[in-house]
């Protein structure tokens, strides 16, 4: 297809034209000369001028400026389009081709873009085998994954096709990806007239479609490596912003119409998830992602346009995904944060962060989105909620304390529903109406009323799907019926005949499994079977509920209804796989528990007995009637394969007294899969190799015919001559690699009786492996077999891509294939013959996403029409498979009728507990129980037994006391064997140093854990506080809490002879009392006197009649002591007064020592002005430093140690009279009530109150226990655990009250 300026659809570029000059932002979205340019420094891309390399002075973490030239190419380094810049010298010219204006008319060719489906050449297989008719699916959690185009038109990405949704009619059409591998996000234009489809592939296309025509209208190419995350356009709709996946994360901003970009950088290092325009100002942006929110803005610098990135800073807030933001229109940024409040951004700095009263948090949850419409600011969380908020409150926010936090109310909120999850949220186009769509990731298209008023509808869900990957697929045998399932708890049922969904029961737990009863069972094909990630298999009964005679003269009923026929529990973990023996006698279910449980169908579901597996169970396969014998096929994910016979019944008389359902004599047939990979590609280069030769070999034949008929002899020798020179070593073969990791078997079918298929996953993909069932020997273990295919089928394109799970038409002349990346591939085969002769030819097309939409299951109708596919990306497809006969139109599925008197059918009690006993393990229990039921019965038995031969001994011992004492037996003649009492003895001993060697490990982590306790909080204390108070008033004294010195401290401190004293000693030596002590001629008078300390330790318990005398003695005699000592010092004061006058020399008196020195001084000495000369030298004794501080403060510190030690002592003294006198006070009173028990009780005088020790007095008593105290305590934590837990669960259920009542 021709295009203007020579564009084609191959990815070629138009040329680039010289520009000179710098141009503002305006003028460059209506230019239509572009160049751009990868700067390798700065990682980004951008239009200018010319340019350089360059060092901006931004900060290399807030900022991110982008340089360019119009001068230079753009650089591309992939596929057809690479272009290499010329650097040519100065002096040669350069002829650039101008450019031409793509006209506005221009539109793509729609069926040269999309991908077709591949066909192999000569297959004659048509390209439409499968058409798709419609999609039951929703990828819910894909971001923005849900657009508007008109009123009734809604559009979203479904694995490779992007769909049109008819609110209205329901109707679907479809667009299918360019690339095929899968689409990135979808974007629409402001006026609605152009929608933008970003996919996914090797440096992927963004096509912007015009609407309602569906035509493509422009191509983006080269913005992103692998894939987008999100396209945004301005405001105008003049610019496109687009921001790409992993690994690159490229920001790229478009001139769309001209299909050039302008800017270009990398957003970030971590997952973008979004990028919008500021829509008051084009020339600001922002993108949020993962840990991150960055501000962009784009400016016109003089080397050009340049697009500058300040990073977000949070400072002390916690690091934050952000999903959803808001551009203010005075420029600043509203974001969400993961744990539901908004975060106000200024200048790249939060300036406040949002709560609501109380310090609660906006949302419980993450908040998704945040748009502001009509002056109000609404927010989309992912609970469930939508809250409006006063834009004037948000835009003036500010913090008021150093928490950073405001509290705002919000205006009103509505709770759309329970299990809702909000994503993502659009404005419906309704003139006079405040409609919303509402994208829910648990599955959900809401539409939602915000008005607010009277007449406010309530939340309608429009769509309902499946949430996350869809895990299982069952179709009906005998009509357009399907069933699916998922974790998200839900069965749901379709009628994809008339594409319309009939029915949905959910239930506790995930489903995993599924399969559609067999007609044999249920002749009208109205049940179905499902297991449960929990282990549970349930039975579901699919009627018409219009066939009720209850329901008879109502106007709305359903399509279908389903009820629960039947449940039991034959695993522990989440069932696998589920099939129906081939004549419906028998069913085997599958499980990750590592068993496979079989039961008799027709005695509902009596449980046979299950078989154990050497790895988890990944397929179950039933032989089918071509093969002499039933068969069971089981695919084990480890690389095990087994084989199974029928399981005997046995009858319920022998299967009454088993203990365990396990069968242990059936014979089983097992097969190990061993890598035969390297062999096969080892005898595929082998096979290369010698046509090589056998080619070469055949050409020199040629030659020598050649040259020995032009040249004879002379010919020979040349072509020896060109032999000896063509003669090269071959490259080694491939060596043999077999991994040490078994690869996983994906899934398996029989071919033969004894034979099977499989399709392995990992390094083993890329084949069809053919293996068979080698001879049971029991000699060799299971664990150490292993088996090698003897038959294998290439499979093109599969080594990275294996298949995941198979299926074959009702004819078995096509085999249809689900690959691990979403697409199907359809063999087709020789009728009735799945051996797989020929698997070079087949169908080959991508449905799901690439990435993530491994198809997990695919079924074809009961005849042959349709085909439906499931997958991870939560897409269910349905598609016609191509026949000569055309489809009547309006089919649709016939639902079963209900069976008589299923109404008043009583409905079977569900198992919801995961916890809850399965087949097996129920059994065991109850015959435990019942062994255990016997046991006791037998020791009540010989409890009443040893009791009457007890009884009986009394009575014998009665009877010898009451005989004379010389007939007595004494009591050790009654001992049968003496050695018995002994060996009890001995065995009560052995049994207690058990328990002590048991609990050694115990007791001695306990102890540990005590000393260390010990050591941390007990041993550095030297004294802990004590306080003492007074008996008969309110004063108390307080010890001080002293802690031992530390080693260091004891280290450093010097002794008192070694070090210099200080002034204050020296002060103190100086006084008065220095004085007396030189000129004491009668020498010190030391009068010997007992300090408290010394009281207190001598004190001993006495009278309170002798304390008294003892104190007034002591008063006396301190008072006469003290009278005696003043007289003495008086004394002493004359006679050194005398001495003191004596000594006085006369006024004119001069030392004649003094003089001599003072005349040395003024001729050797010199003058000295003090420490102002200039040679002066501070004397050593004198210098300060801080070894000498850390001394004097280390002194200081053991001064005040001492003292309050010495403090301590004294009020510990004084704690113990206390004790005395309590315990003095305590024998007086007990005299006093012996005195007053002997008088009337008229002279009876009140019993003075006995004085109390406190427990804070006596503080080491907190550290004295016995057991009655450990268990006392032990009560009083489980007391408060069990308080605690009640109020957890008050508040949670007054917290789902709240919920309600608000949803109410």
């Amino acid at each position: 297809m021709k295009e203007p300026g020579d564009q084609d659809t191959d990815g070629r570029r138009l040329d680039k034209s010289k520009s000179d000059g710098k141009r503002s932002l305006s003028s460059l979205k209506s230019a239509s000369k572009f160049a751009v340019r990868e700067d390798a420094t700065d990682e980004t891309f951008v239009e200018g001028g010319e340019s350089y390399l360059e060092d901006d002075d931004y900060d290399t973490e807030r900022l991110e400026g982008s340089s360019g030239s119009f001068h230079y190419d753009y650089v591309d380094n992939i596929g057809d389009s690479q272009y290499v810049e010329d650097l040519a010298p100065a002096s040669e010219e350069v002829e650039e081709e101008v450019k031409k204006k793509i006209s506005e008319n221009f539109f793509y060719d729609y069926t040269e873009l999309i991908s077709m489906p591949f066909v192999t050449p000569d297959s004659n297989i048509p390209l439409d085998l499968l058409t798709l008719v419609h999609s039951f699916g929703y990828d819910c959690r894909k971001r923005a994954n849900l657009q508007l185009l008109d009123s009734n038109t809604v559009i979203y990405i479904a694995g490779n096709q992007l769909i049109f949704l008819n609110l209205k009619t329901k109707e679907q059409m479809y667009l299918r990806s360019s690339s095929g591998r899968g689409i990135g996000v979808i974007g629409v234009h402001p006026d609605k007239t152009y929608f933008t489809v970003a996919e996914k592939g090797v440096f992927p296309k963004i096509i912007i479609y015009e609407y309602p025509s569906l035509k493509p209208y422009r191509i983006l190419q080269d913005g992103t490596e692998l894939g987008y995350a999100y396209v945004d356009f301005d405001n105008s709709g003049t610019l496109l912003a687009s921001v790409g996946s992993s690994p690159d994360y490229t920001l790229t901003i478009w001139n769309w119409k001209e299909e050039q970009p302008i800017l270009r950088t990398k957003a970030f290092s971590q997952e973008v998830f979004k990028v919008t325009f500021n829509p008051e100002d084009d020339e600001q942006l922002t993108t949020s992602g993962s840990g991150h929110i960055k501000f962009w803005e784009m400016a016109l610098t003089f080397t050009g346009l340049k697009l500058q990135g300040s990073l977000g800073r949070f400072g002390k807030t916690a690091t934050t995904d952000i999903e959803g933001y808001m551009q203010l229109p005075d420029g600043k940024v509203l974001s969400g944060s993961e744990w539901g409040n908004m975060l106000l951004w200024e200048g790249g700095l939060i300036k406040v962060e949002l709560c609501r009263a109380a310090r609660k948090s906006c949302h419980q949850g993450p908040i998704n989105q945040i748009m502001l419409d009509e002056g109000e600011v609404i927010t989309i969380g992912a609970d469930g909620c939508i809250r409006i908020w006063d834009f004037e409150t948000v835009d003036t926010a500010d913090s008021i304390d150093d928490t950073g936090l405001l509290e705002i109310e919000p205006i009103n909120e509505l709770q759309v529903g329970k299990n809702v999850k909000l994503f993502s949220m659009i404005k419906m186009n309704e003139i006079g109406s405040n409609f919303w769509l509402a994208q829910d990731a648990n599955g959900a298209i809401w539409k939602l009323d915000l008005s607010f008023s009277n007449i406010t509808q309530d939340p309608d869900c429009l769509f309902s799907f499946h949430s996350g990957a869809v895990e299982a697929l069952a179709v009906s045998p005998l009509t357009y019926l399907m069933a699916t399932t998922a974790l998200d708890c839900s069965v749901r049922i379709y009628d994809f005949a008339s594409k319309t969904p009939l029915a949905q029961m959910k239930f506790k737990q995930g489903g995993t499994a599924l399969a559609w009863v067999p007609q044999l069972v249920s002749y009208t094909g109205a049940q179905i079977i499902a297991g449960f990630e929990d282990g549970v298999v349930r039975i579901l009964e699919l009627y018409d509920p219009k066939g009720l005679t209850i329901f008879a003269g109502r106007k709305k009923i359903s399509d279908a209804d389903i009820i629960l026929k039947q449940v039991f529990k034959p695993h522990t973990a989440r069932v696998t796989a589920l099939a129906y023996e081939r004549d419906g006698e028998i069913l085997a279910t599958g499980s990750k528990d590592q068993t496979v449980f079989f039961f008799e169908v027709e005695k509902d579901y009596k449980p046979i007995g299950y078989i154990t597996t050497p790895g988890p169970v990944r397929q179950l396969v039933w032989s089918s009637n071509s093969h002499p014998d039933s068969t069971l096929l089981i695919i084990c994910e480890n690389g095990y394969v087994l084989e199974t016979p029928l399981p005997t019944i046995k009858e319920e008389e022998e299967n009454r007294d088993v203990v365990s359902y396990e069968i242990k004599d059936m014979d089983i047939k097992y097969f190990h899969f061993s890598s035969v990979k390297s062999k096969i590609l080892r005898l595929i280069e082998i096979e290369k190799r010698k046509a090589l030769r056998d080619l070469k070999k055949k050409e020199k034949e040629e030659r020598r015919k050649q040259l020995a008929a032009e040249m004879g002899e002379d010919g020979e020798k040349e072509l020896q001559v060109e032999e000896e020179e063509e003669e090269e070593e071959e490259e080694p073969l491939p060596e043999i690699f077999i991994p040490s990791t078994p690869c996983h078997i994906l899934c398996g079918f029989y071919s033969e009786p004894g034979k099977f298929w499989v399709s392995l996953g990992g390094y083993d993909a890329g084949f069809l492996y053919h293996c068979e069932f080698p001879l049971y020997d029991q000699s060799t273990a299971i664990t150490k077999k292993k088996d090698e295919p003897f038959d294998f089928r290439l499979l093109e394109d599969t080594e990275d891509n294996p298949i995941q799970t198979i299926t074959f038409s009702i004819h078995q002349d096509m085999m249809f294939c689900g690959m691990q990346n979403g697409a199907i591939r359809v063999y087709i085969l020789s009728q009735n013959k799945p051996s797989l002769i020929n698997t070079e030819y087949y169908w080959h097309f991508n449905i799901h996403d690439n990435n993530y939409g491994c198809i997990k299951g695919i079924c074809t109708s009961f005849d042959d029409r349709f085909l439906v596919t499931t997958g991870a990306d939560s897409n269910i497809f349905v598609f016609t498979i191509f026949s000569e006969f055309e489809l009547k139109k309006d089919i649709k599925a016939e639902v079963p009728s209900p069976r008589f008197g299923i109404e008043t059918e009583p409905i079977p009690k569900d198992i919801e507990d995961p916890k809850a006993y399965s087949i097996e393990n129920a059994r065991r229990k109850r015959q435990h129980d019942k062994l255990m039921k016997e046991v006791e019965e037998i020791k009540a038995g010989k409890r009443e037994k040893l009791k009457a031969l007890r009884n009986e001994f009394w009575k014998l011992l009665e009877m010898n006391q009451g005989l004379p004492k010389h007939m007595q037996f004494k009591r050790t003649d009654f001992d049968i064997d003496s050695k018995i009492r002994a060996e009890i003895g001995r065995k009560t001993a052995f049994k207690i140093q058990q328990v002590e060697k048991e609990l050694a490990w115990e007791k001695e982590k306990h102890q540990i854990g005590l000393m260390k306790l010990q050591n941390r909080f007990r041993e550095s204390l030297e004294s802990d506080t004590i306080v003492v108070h007074a008996i008969q008033s309110d004063h108390k004294i307080s010890s001080y809490r002293l802690v031992k010195p530390s080693k260091y401290c004891k280290s450093k401190r010097t002794s008192l002879s070694d070090r210099r004293t200080s002034k204050l000693e020296r002060l103190e030596k100086e006084g008065a009392g220095r004085k007396d002590s030189q000129k004491d001629t009668g020498g010190n008078i030391s009068v010997p006197e007992e300090s408290i300390i010394e009281k207190g330790k001598k004190f001993r318990p006495k009278t309170l009649s002798e304390i008294m005398v003892e104190n007034q003695i002591e008063k006396t005699r301190k008072l006469i002591l003290k009278a005696e000592r003043a007289q003495l010092k008086i004394q002493q004061r004359k006679k050194e007064w005398e001495e003191l006058y004596k000594s006085k020399p006369q006024d004119d008196f001069e030392d004649p020592r003094d003089v001599q020195a003072i005349k040395e001084a003024q001729l050797y000495m010199g003058d000295f002005n003090l420490k102002t000369a200039a040679d002066y030298k501070i004397p050593e004794h004198m210098r300060i430093n801080a070894a000498k501080k850390e001394e004097e403060l280390g002194h200081l510190d053991t001064l005040a140690h001492s003292k309050k030690k010495n403090m301590n002592k004294c009020i510990l003294s004084l704690r113990d009279l206390k004790v005395a006198v309590i315990e003095e006070i305590q024998c007086l009173v007990q005299e006093l009530k012996s005195i007053q028990s002997t008088l009337h009780v008229s002279k009876h005088i009140p019993i003075p109150e006995v004085p109390q020790i406190l427990p804070e007095e006596v503080p080491e008593k907190r550290f004295q226990y016995d057991e009655e105290t450990l268990l006392n305590f032990k009560r009083q934590q489980i007391k408060i655990q069990d308080e605690t837990s009640s109020q957890l669960e008050k508040g949670e259920s007054a917290i789902s009250d709240k919920r309600t009542d608000s949803h109410f």
